[in-house]
């Protein structure tokens, strides 16, 4: 199995991610140009190390899946870990056999202001990242990239849990945020996807309804709270961003 990472200078937070997948036998780091000893650090990890110009999150992930020495791969943030419960489980998969399903997905634990979130949006929010890359393979979307899976591959879900121990501040989440709305209504705004009023005012509601209340984000105290205010205030704007795009794009 090859564990892979794409990074940019993560040199802060790649060292607990690379000790987590010690068990791998193949590890793959990808990097976009960091200066802060990155590099040095994936290699004492015993990590191979490629350079890849940004080309957006889909399309990297894609290249550092390629570059991997196995056909199952384990795909990795460099701010993420994998918990004790989750090695055990995924080394049991592996154990003597390959496993049944064409891959798995797992909850992944975000850690936000101060606390690992348990409900609501933050949890517990299934990731796909362990799969064969001959039935699966990352999709191109520059950002929100998902694993997009061959017609009757089976994915099942494990127990143990992704640390997501994020270390960023507030105003850089949102910053990143921001960054993220814009990208998606510039891919809105080149498949000529027009959102209505409606779409602008009822996304953030229904997003609040879903997963503060129904999946009780309420239970996440202050931290909860501000991190749905977050995603809804993401499910306005990109739509905002992307009527913006369309009626400037139209004016030229």
């Amino acid at each position: 199995m090859s564990a892979v990472f794409i990074t940019l200078n993560a040199a802060s937070q790649l060292e607990a991610a690379l000790k987590s997948v010690q068990f791998c036998q193949d590890l793959v780091v990808v990097d976009s140009g960091s200066t802060d000893g990155t590099l040095e650090l994936a290699a004492k990890h015993g990590a191979r190390v490629f350079h890849q110009e940004w080309v957006g999150f889909g399309p990297q992930k894609r290249d550092a899946v390629q570059r991997a020495k196995f056909d199952w791969v384990l795909c990795l943030d460099a701010d993420e870990r994998i918990s004790p419960e989750l090695k055990a489980e995924i080394e049991g998969l592996f154990a003597g056999q390959n496993p049944k399903a064409q891959g798995y997905d797992m909850p992944r634990c975000n850690y936000f202001l101060g606390r690992y979130l348990r409900h609501g949006e933050g949890y517990p929010d299934y990731s796909r990242r362990l799969f064969n890359r001959q039935h699966a393979q990352w999709s191109a979307d520059l950002v929100h990239e998902k694993v997009e899976v061959k017609a009757g591959a089976m994915f099942e879900r494990l127990r143990g849990d992704i640390i997501h121990d994020s270390a960023e501040t507030l105003n850089n989440y949102l910053a990143k945020q921001n960054r993220y709305t814009s990208i998606q209504a510039e891919e809105l705004a080149g498949r000529g996807k027009w959102p209505g009023v409606a779409k602008l005012a009822l996304s953030p509601v229904v997003r609040f309804m879903k997963f503060y209340l129904f999946r009780q984000g309420f239970r996440d105290g202050w931290a909860g709270f501000v991190h749905i205010s977050i995603g809804c205030f993401n499910s306005f704007m990109k739509y905002a961003k992307a009527r913006e795009l369309m009626i400037r794009n139209r004016g030229k």
